[in-house]
């Protein structure tokens, strides 16, 4: 316990290693990184930087003292210089080459860029491993009858196979936008202070060749293709609204199916894991509450919320640029990242525990079956000879009564009712061999196979099993 605000991001639902690469450490040593990158580059390219230098900074960057950066951040109020104050006294040789012709967005937003690039990837395998997990469930039960709900009201039947399916291609669509944002993806290079590179032209007497070989080999040390090729002080803030907006459509995603498994779990046809210790309510010990698709709602709502800064700080960068983006980046840009590691994290363990109730799920479809089947009885009558639009209304009036009398308590007698009439060429017995389950499913255990085959390669390799959540 602390006597100190903790985000409970940290501490009750991102997972380990995303703490890590937006922990300080991470960043600063990024920084040093960055630096180093520099620094070689204008050795190679005759800069009066020697290696010496370059590898007494790439031996320290590891090595930071956080207590001497604070201290001088509290004299100087400005954390850059006051990090490279402190990779001066941990590399004195070079500390008077450290940050040479650059500005301190080159390691803040480059940086920045290198931490959301490989928080992407790593978001990327929690993604495919809940897909993976659904393509399993969904392949499971690919072909079993279940009742399909249009505006939450009963509907032709589906599988439940089928409707996993439909959770499986939002989260396939996220993917697709993720990719693509990560192959768009540059870095800023080291841009000088409104974006001009006037100080290397300084550096290296107006030779533009080696100003791009600089930016090239930085840009290469870190696995980017290219920089942007045109900048102010900082990289173009519409790339954190791109990337906050992935982080939204996962949200959407996961939040469509966990409300979903919560309105299932409510008419008991399927139930998310639950620990044979767990307890539901403090007060209710019978309860079996859906609180892990809870949790990935409530989570879910805070990131499509959190998504919203990132567009409004773009469309407000001054010209060349404002510092009134700084505080919000900070707050905003990680904590989506570790909102959506935890809510994939979540939604991993929920897939992959997912328990159907087949029985519950019978019973349902039976009772509901005699409606769903009146239209192949309507179609059945007019082959034999019936008229469509007469056959159409006694339908109509029949399953009236027929739902009236189930809301009383009553059974269900519509087949007995339609029988009855006369008017269908048809015996109650016949009407009844039609009500058959897989007779109303269409191609929904097809289009499953058919999915799954399709994005089967991109699965190879993808996590399986349920991570253990802290609840």
């Amino acid at each position: 316990m602390t006597d100190r605000y903790e985000s409970p991001l940290s501490s009750r639902y991102a997972s380990d290693e995303m703490l890590r690469l937006f922990s300080a450490e991470t960043r600063i040593r990024t920084w040093r990184r960055l630096w180093v990158a520099l620094a070689r580059a204008e050795h190679k390219l005759g800069l009066p930087v020697t290696a010496e230098q370059v590898a007494e900074l790439e031996a320290n960057i590891e090595n930071i003292d956080f207590a001497a950066a604070e201290a001088r951040e509290k004299e100087v109020r400005h954390d850059v210089m006051a990090h490279v104050y402190a990779y001066g006294l941990a590399a004195p040789s070079a500390a008077g080459i450290i940050h040479l012709g650059a500005t301190s967005c080159y390691v803040t937003d480059n940086a920045d860029i290198i931490l959301y690039r490989d928080a992407l990837r790593n978001l990327r395998g929690k993604l495919l491993a809940v897909v993976k997990s659904l393509s399993e469930f969904a392949t499971e039960y690919r072909s079993l009858p279940t009742l399909g709900y249009t505006h939450y009201q009963p509907a032709q039947l589906v599988t439940v196979g089928k409707r996993a399916s439909l959770w499986m291609q939002d989260f396939m669509t996220d993917l697709e936008e993720l990719d693509w944002v990560l192959s768009t993806m540059k870095l800023l290079g080291c841009r000088g202070t409104t974006g001009t590179e006037a100080s290397f032209v300084e550096l290296f007497d107006g030779d533009g060749e080696k100003i791009d070989e600089v930016n090239r080999m930085i840009a290469e040390e870190f696995g980017f293709d290219a920089i942007y090729p045109v900048s102010g002080q900082t990289y173009p803030r519409k790339l954190d609204s791109r990337i906050l907006n992935v982080l939204s459509s996962v949200a959407q995603s996961a939040y469509r199916m966990a409300n979903d498994i919560r309105l299932l779990q409510h008419d008991r046809q399927i139930e998310e894991p639950f620990e044979s210790s767990q307890i539901g309510s403090s007060a209710m010990a019978y309860k079996r509450n859906p609180m892990r698709s809870e949790r990935i709602c409530s989570l879910a709502r805070y990131l499509m919320a959190d998504a919203m800064n990132a567009p409004m700080t773009a469309s407000v960068q001054w010209l060349e640029r404002t510092l009134d983006d700084s505080a919000n980046r900070r707050i905003s840009m990680p904590e989506g990242f570790l909102c959506a590691d935890a809510i994939l994290r979540l939604a991993k363990n929920v897939t992959s525990g997912i328990r159907v109730n087949e029985k519950i799920i019978e019973t349902t479809t039976k009772e509901y079956l005699p409606f769903i089947a009146t239209e192949n009885l309507l179609m059945e009558g007019v082959k034999r000879g019936g008229d469509r639009q007469e056959l159409h209304e006694i339908i109509r009036k029949a399953s009236m009564e027929a739902t009236a009398a189930m809301k009383r308590g009553e059974k269900c007698e519509l087949l007995a009712k339609l029988a009855a009439t006369g008017a269908f060429p048809m015996t109650e017995e016949e009407m009844n061999a039609l009500l058959d389950p897989a007779l109303y499913t269409g191609r929904c255990a097809l289009q499953v196979e058919r999915y799954v085959a399709e994005i089967a390669p991109l699965l190879e390799g993808a996590a399986t099993g349920g991570e253990e959540i802290s609840v």
